[in-house]
């Protein structure tokens, strides 16, 4: 084998290996408020990384910037070795609301993604995304609800769908906006376990957004903490607690306690300073 070519292998190897996304000194401004002040993190391969912070710190706002659909006012991103705006293939959406057609079933939900990506097939590939549609729906425990439409499924049965969908383009990352805010305390604790076992079958890397800290613990390999805007990385907290994980562990509620002090002191700070501005 030549050099040249050993030398190519070695930096795709390296590639591979390293972070599937980076964020380095990125600058976001909005209406001429400026939301990033200099905002770096890294997100590995295959991990499932929680961004958490106050309500609105700008998490949302990465996952925009990460998707191509925000632009940067100084810094870079990369996401799978590629410009925000080049790498859409290799990327899915889930968000707090499951977004579904109501005039699909749930197995033509989960199609349309397929549809919207790849454009329509030949019969061979409609059946075998069909088949995939419906191992998708096994997965996610409605192997039995592929006929029924979205008013006849309950918020969580219809965040599941969306999820299937996520994965029916079978993208190496998965951004998850608050996904299981808007469901009752029992569905949220449940579609955590559920997602847990997603993420650990499948290998995907997911960057999931929450305001919720018991979520992030329970769900998180690693969690960057937010601060207030102008934002910044305030920590990187690593989770290594074994799964499934029991959030009265005498680790988790040692992390729980530190993140509950650091959120009590960026309150603190927010009301002091519209104290002093008033």
């Amino acid at each position: 084998m030549s050099t040249d070519v050993s030398a190519t292998l070695s930096a795709r190897d390296e590639a591979a290996q390293g972070p599937i996304i980076v964020f380095d000194r990125v600058d976001v401004a909005l209406g001429g408020e400026r939301i990033y002040d200099k905002l770096s993190f890294q997100v590995r391969r295959g991990e499932f990384l929680c961004i958490l912070g106050p309500s609105g710190c700008g998490k949302s706002t990465s996952l925009r910037v990460m998707g191509g659909l925000l632009p940067i006012a100084g810094g870079q991103v990369s996401v799978a070795g590629l410009p925000p705006s080049q790498a859409w293939p290799e990327i899915a959406f889930v968000f707090q609301s499951p977004r579904l057609v109501s005039w699909r079933n749930a197995l033509d939900n989960i199609l349309l993604a397929s549809e919207l990506r790849f454009g329509k097939a030949g019969k061979e590939e409609t059946n075998r995304r069909r088949e995939r549609a419906l191992d998708l729906l096994a997965m996610v425990g409605l192997a039995a609800d592929a006929a029924k439409y979205p008013s006849a499924l309950s918020g969580g049965e219809r965040q599941r769908v969306a999820i299937a969908r996520a994965l029916a383009v079978d993208p190496q990352i998965i951004f998850m906006d608050e996904p299981f805010s808007a469901l009752d305390p029992n569905t949220r604790q449940r579609m955590r376990a559920e997602i847990e076992q997603i993420w650990q079958r499948t290998g995907k890397t997911v960057v999931f957004v929450t305001h919720d800290i018991d979520e992030a613990l329970q769900l998180a390999d690693r969690i960057v903490l937010f601060s207030g805007k102008p934002t910044t990385v305030l920590e990187t907290m690593t989770i290594d607690t074994p799964r499934p994980r029991r959030l009265d562990n005498d680790v988790l509620a040692a992390h729980r306690g530190h993140l509950v002090g650091l959120f009590r002191a960026m309150e603190s700070t927010f009301v002091d300073g519209q104290a002093a501005v008033s």
